[in-house]
């Protein structure tokens, strides 16, 4: 449901009303029930039925629009049970809600966001958030850290399993070979050691090169000025960027509202919106479901695809 103070719980009960949904997967709603059937109530909207709610109770009140440690503490709960049911094979995949970092650190939450936490409650060595649309679809090799850290953090092998997991994941959606774009990480790709402390020729084509030499289709580095241009986008089934705003600028560009995070290298199927709380819209009925049913959708084919997946892999 993501955090209760958000617009999750309207956004949850829409998608309990859409017929499309139920047709393919059914879906449960981890959050507290009661907050749901009140939100409901608010709006004039049937409140949801019991066998969509896995009820997680022990919110007390719950400012709508606000930043708040029980919210943070709420909604970290929420996916921990979600997690633990996906490892146990009582679901089948993962869709999470929109939460507040900000919330959660204040609720003593030792993660600063989801992507971390499923990592280490499922013992994953190695995780990547991938963002996938129509028009576009970026992996991150480093993903919610500063621009200082990045150069420390990328390795030929943090960029190869990149590379691996995210062709992996769109053979599935695809159902065919993929090409994929490695960008560099300094102006014009490091132009030869020029920039930067020689990051692409130490760690970059390395990666790219042995990633070629398995049977990936891969090029790069790349200089990210040009890489996201109209006529490589169309012959290019996704990025592989070095660091957050690399990717996330480029997207939210062209698929602003479309895009769905998917975390790869898991055990489990997740998939996440990638719009934040809204505080701003909480509880008034407007916000807008799209980014959530894209989401619910993505996770139902993934775990479909990994019951019959050409291309087999030990995560998503």
């Amino acid at each position: 449901m993501g955090d209760p103070a958000g617009v999750g719980p309207e956004l949850c009960l829409r998608l309990l009303q859409l017929p499309h949904v139920h047709e393919i997967c059914q879906p449960i709603i981890y959050g507290d029930r009661s907050l749901l059937s009140r939100v409901a109530r608010q709006l004039g909207w049937p409140e949801p039925a019991a066998e969509w709610v896995r009820d997680i109770p022990g919110l007390d009140a719950v400012a709508p629009g606000r930043i708040a440690a029980p919210c943070g503490e709420a909604s970290y709960r929420y996916v921990c049970q979600a997690i633990e049911d996906a490892l146990a094979g009582r679901v089948a995949a993962i869709c999470t809600g929109p939460i507040h970092k900000e919330a959660w650190h204040q609720a003593g939450v030792p993660y600063p966001g989801h992507t971390e936490l499923l990592a280490d409650k499922t013992r994953s060595p190695f995780t990547c958030m991938m963002l996938t649309s129509e028009a576009i679809t970026c992996s991150l090799v480093t993903g919610h850290v500063g621009y200082g850290e990045v150069p420390r953090l990328l390795s030929v092998e943090s960029i190869l399993q990149t590379i691996r997991l995210t062709a992996r994941a769109m053979r599935r959606l695809r159902q065919r070979e993929v090409r994929l774009v490695v960008c560099g990480l300094n102006p014009h790709a490091g132009e030869h050691g020029l920039f930067g402390d020689q990051e692409e020729e130490r760690f970059i084509a390395p990666a790219v090169s042995q990633a070629a030499h398995e049977g990936y289709r891969v090029e790069g580095p790349l200089s990210p000025d040009t890489a996201f241009i109209r006529s490589l986008r169309q012959r290019t089934d996704a990025y592989i960027c070095m660091y957050h705003d690399q990717g996330l600028i480029p997207l939210k560009a062209l698929a602003f509202e479309e895009a769905v995070n998917v975390t790869l290298g898991l055990p489990i199927v997740r998939t996440s919106v990638d719009h934040g709380t809204a505080f701003d819209i909480a509880w008034k009925g407007v916000a807008e479901v799209s980014s959530l049913v894209r989401a619910v959708e993505l996770a139902a084919r993934l775990a479909e695809g990994r019951l019959r997946d050409p291309f087999p892999s030990s995560g998503v």
